[in-house]
């Protein structure tokens, strides 16, 4: 009898997991296919819309599930930087497009700093086409106001707000948490590394005077393109805006109007009167950048012409092969190798978003890039970022492009130990104990380092520092002396970085390509091809679920230190030497 009533009990536990399964999976695929491209009708008289509905990212995602929030089953659409500024461009000469309507109220975004200066001058050239920008709100953060201000007009709502404080980094320090635990961190850098601050949360309870140096420097730099360029749209005095900002005098909506950052007060439903005053009919359409960008087809006139090839370089760089949020070295690696086997591919643009990681990866990537530079042009465009390993794996270029906003250099390497052993006597009560054929056998995992194994793992720091350092040189055509002047992992704004050599020219990822078809005699017939190789197969596709479904259910608890969480993860989950830069300017 028991054994017929744990059979019956088995069985329905069976049915009914497989009925759960199974909706779930129903559930997904709903969300999958709700993410789907719809298709795109664009009616005359229409405005382009910019509402932030979709997350602006720098690459195209190999994530399968990117955009779906496994919580909710909502999604957002993923647009990348490059269709982005193809929309806007093919807006401009779009007869049916009358104008572009700045709305950023959706729940996407812009993912980096420079993404918004790239986006604020393909807006500046939309305008050369004599169509108009209008901007409105109910309330304006600093970064939609810094690319609202390209608008012909600026309204607000008469309730609304703004924010325009300047910028701030703010670093959280560890080391007092790591003492109550009893851990320790030992950091291993280059005595000439002072500006390598990615260790001092761990080591420290503020920021040293040599980081401090920077980030203030870094801020100034940032607030400063930020600031002028909202002063020249805007026709405010540079002195005036100062005292502006520092006193928080554009607060309210009145405010914004009496001085000059806003042109009218007015709700929603008023903007029709704005679009009647410019002529436009009634019966308008709105269609969103992410609806107009997935209608603009391939250049079918150059379908047959040589190309110029994007390869992406987004996020953090970690050893060996895969797809994901990071670069993996030796299959971005392999990605260069296949342009440059492609007979087809005149020229490539390495699209650089990176704050560094792995210096064995790093190598990797740079030894097919000086391989690649041999036999083709090369150009890198930076993202927000391209620090650390992001620039190791940047100067064999031809030329370097930069946006000012940019974070680079950050030229410098370490290492880091975490020493467990007494939290895990203290807290835990757990010990070790081991037999070695040699001294340093089981380096540090038994008892604290030796002074013989600190001076191995600083040999291979010293020789990793010295190794970028000459490459940067080489890449860069600069003297050593003159690198080493710059390095000492200091990071410096892309507005900065002309003056000292680190890039050849401000602009983004269209600067890039056109230069990268000058340099490879194209004139005007090419293609640009991007160079996505996303993981196919259930495989990949339940991979992706795992690290959404975790990263959902921290999220969920972690709330708003999501971001400070994230940094740590990054930080601590790096092995052996590495060149890194973890702290992120964020233009709110």
């Amino acid at each position: 009898m028991n054994f017929v009533k744990t059979f019956l009990a088995g069985l329905l536990a069976v049915v009914v997991g497989t009925f759960l399964v199974f909706f779930f999976w129903i559930f997904i695929l709903l969300g999958i296919a709700g993410s789907m491209e719809k298709s795109v009708v664009v009616h005359p008289e229409s405005i382009l819309k910019i509402d932030f509905s979709e997350v602006l990212t720098d690459a195209p995602s190999s994530d399968p599930l990117a955009g779906i929030d496994l919580m909710t089953l909502q999604t957002t659409r993923q647009l990348s930087l490059f269709k982005a500024l193809r929309a806007i461009e093919a807006a401009g000469a779009d007869d049916r497009i009358k104008g572009i309507y700045l709305r950023m109220n959706g729940e996407g975004g812009v993912t980096g700093s420079a993404l918004l200066e790239e986006l604020r001058e393909a807006l500046l050239e939309f305008k050369q086409s004599g169509k108009f920008i209008i901007a409105y709100n109910e309330t304006y953060s600093q970064g939609q106001y810094y690319l609202a201000s390209v608008a012909d007009k600026i309204y607000l709502q008469p309730e609304g707000g703004m924010d325009w404080s300047g910028l701030s980094s703010n670093v959280m320090f560890y080391k007092g948490l790591l003492d109550k635990l009893d851990l320790r961190a030992e950091v291993f850098r280059p005595t000439a590394c002072k500006y390598k601050s990615a260790v001092e949360p761990f080591i420290l309870d503020k920021m040293s005077s040599a980081n401090r140096e920077q980030m203030q420097a870094l801020v100034n730099s940032m607030w400063g393109t930020i600031s002028g360029a909202v002063c020249e749209s805007r026709g405010i005095d540079s002195v005036k805006m100062r005292r502006i900002t520092d006193n928080l005098q554009v607060t309210l909506p009145e405010e914004a109007l009496e001085y000059g950052f806003v042109d009218s007060l007015v709700y929603e439903d008023q903007m029709e009167d704005v679009f009647a005053e410019l002529g436009v009919s009634d019966d308008c359409d709105f269609i969103t950048l992410g609806d107009y960008a997935s209608q603009v087809g391939a250049d079918l006139k150059n379908i047959s012409a040589d190309q110029v090839a994007i390869v992406y370089a987004d996020g953090q760089i970690v050893d060996g092969e895969g797809y994901g949020k990071e670069i993996y070295g030796n299959t971005l690696a392999a990605k260069i190798a296949g342009v440059r086997e492609d007979e087809k591919v005149k020229a490539v643009v390495l699209r650089v978003n990176s704050p560094g990681g792995s210096a064995l990866a790093s190598d990797v990537i740079w030894r097919e890039m000086e391989l690649l530079k041999a036999e083709k042009p090369v150009i890198v465009s930076m993202g927000s970022y391209a620090a650390s390993g992001g620039y190791y794996i940047s100067c064999p270029a031809d030329v370097i492009v930069a946006d000012k906003l940019t974070l680079t250099g950050s030229i410098g390497v370490f290492g880091m130990y975490l020493n467990t052993i007494d939290a895990l006597k203290n807290k835990l009560g757990i010990t070790f104990d081991a037999v070695k054929s040699n001294t340093s056998a089981g380096m540090g995992m038994t008892s604290p380092l030796t002074p013989a194994e600190r001076a191995s793992i600083m040999r291979g720091v010293d020789k990793v520092y010295t190794t970028f350092t000459n490459l940067v040189a080489q890449g860069r055509n600069l003297p050593v002396e003159k690198v080493l002047d710059i390095a000492g992992g200091r990071v410096w704004s892309g507005d900065n970085a002309l003056g000292i050599g680190l890039i050849d020219t401000y602009g983004g990822l269209k600067t890039a390509i056109a230069i990268a078809a000058d340099k490879a005699g194209l004139g005007d017939n090419f293609r640009v091809t991007e160079v996505i190789e996303q993981p196919t197969g259930f495989a990949a596709f339940i991979s992706s679920l795992n690290v959404g479904i975790r990263e959902a259910m921290t999220r969920s608890e972690l709330g708003v230190m999501m971001k400070e969480y994230k940094q740590v993860q990054e930080a601590t989950s790096q092995q052996g030497i590495v060149m890194y830069y973890p702290f992120k300017l964020e233009l709110r």
